[in-house]
């Protein structure tokens, strides 16, 4: 062969490789979270801290904690709630009208009990589905049964979903509304646009209507301009908190106030513009967190750091940042009941590396 060929054949070849890094360089900027769409193989069981105790094991990409009582809720992306009671741990099936969504990101994500479960074994869920070539994320009631979870009502549908970022947390407030937190949808523009559900966190009657006391009239919108907000939690004080992806870092901890806008896509992490808010925490251009779930307890936030692999601890006071656990992989959800916090791991979700036992859920004393 001449000289010729094997000139063409190291182009090519030089060619494939910059190809591969400028594909690899889009995916790992464009969406942080995102980049390992393969499961990666497990480990052996890992070593944990003595602090932490094991209540659950084998969890399938959990989401979201729910307690009461002794018993705990916890949602799978894959389309169960399990219920975990004194060590027993029971896979529920939950039938949905539509068909449950399979992309990156998306599933049955948020899970809130209603506030009279005991009595009535209701509670609202937040999933991802697809209809059509379209593909949308609702607010339903769920209603439990023998064992089994059943769609009663639809309360908010058609929440904007796209490739990734379709938000899912559910809380109940204080004021006892049900929050929603919903993501761009890849689709920046529209968490600017208040006609629509995507980039915002929503608010409504239990019922599924709208409050007539929201800034919006005739909206479940409460807060506008994020990107992926995942976590919410309240103070005492009844202040509202949030945790939110930021693009391939500056994630933030917001102090969340009706009808504000948080600058998603105009301003991140530190930026600031008139009339658009900004952070009282962020992880800054040269980190991640990937925040989700999070809980308040004695003046700071405890918030899941899916890249940051860890639980942070936010000092509202003193604005410094602690890492509490840090060596159980990609936490998603936790759950504070007196001096107890209660965690999730989310290494089976196909971006971690899960060891035998994972997904898992934890204790923790305070």
């Amino acid at each position: 062969m001449n000289d010729s060929f094997y000139k063409k054949g190291g182009f090519i070849l030089k060619l494939l490789v910059g190809l591969s890094i400028v594909i690899l360089f889009f995916f790992g900027c464009s969406a942080k979270e995102d980049e390992q769409v393969q499961p990666l193989p497990a480990n052996e069981d890992i070593q944990v801290d003595s602090r932490y105790e094991a209540i659950a094991t084998n969890l399938n990409a959990p989401w979201a904690i729910n307690k009461i009582g002794d018993s705990f809720y916890i949602t799978e992306r894959t389309g169960n709630i399990v219920k975990v009671e004194q060590g027993e741990v029971v896979r529920q099936e939950v039938s949905l009208e539509q068909t449950l969504s399979t992309a990156s990101e998306a599933g049955l994500l948020g899970l809130v009990l209603a506030p009279d479960f005991e009595q009535s074994n209701k509670a609202f869920a937040y999933y991802t589905y697809e209809k059509g070539q379209q593909q949308f994320n609702r607010v339903v009631l769920l209603q439990l049964e023998n064992n089994r979870w059943q769609e009663q009502q639809v309360l908010v549908d058609e929440i904007p979903s796209g490739t990734y970022h379709h938000g899912g947390r559910l809380k109940i407030g204080p004021d006892n509304m049900l929050y929603a937190t919903a993501g761009d949808a890849s689709d920046p523009e529209i968490a600017q646009d208040t006609e629509s559900l995507g980039g915002k966190i929503l608010r409504l009657n239990l019922d599924g209507s709208i409050p007539k006391d929201n800034l919006f009239p005739g909206s479940y919108v409460y807060s506008y301009g994020h990107r992926n907000p995942q976590g919410i939690t309240w103070s005492p004080d009844g202040k509202m908190y949030a945790s939110e992806h930021g693009q391939s870092a500056n994630d933030e901890i917001n102090e969340i106030e009706a009808g504000k806008n948080y600058g998603w896509p105009t301003i991140e992490g530190d930026e600031e513009q008139e009339g658009l808010m900004s952070p009282l925490f962020t992880s800054g251009e040269g980190t991640t967190w990937a925040p989700s779930g999070m809980a308040f307890y004695n003046g700071k936030l405890y918030v899941a750091a899916l890249r940051g692999t860890a639980i942070l601890a936010f000092n509202l006071d003193t604005k410094e940042v602690e890492e509490i656990v840090n060596d159980v992989g990609r936490i998603r959800d936790v759950w504070i009941e007196e001096d107890k916090l209660y965690f999730i791991t989310n290494n089976t979700d196909g971006r971690g590396n899960p060891s035998n036992k994972d997904d898992q859920l934890y204790s923790l004393d305070l």
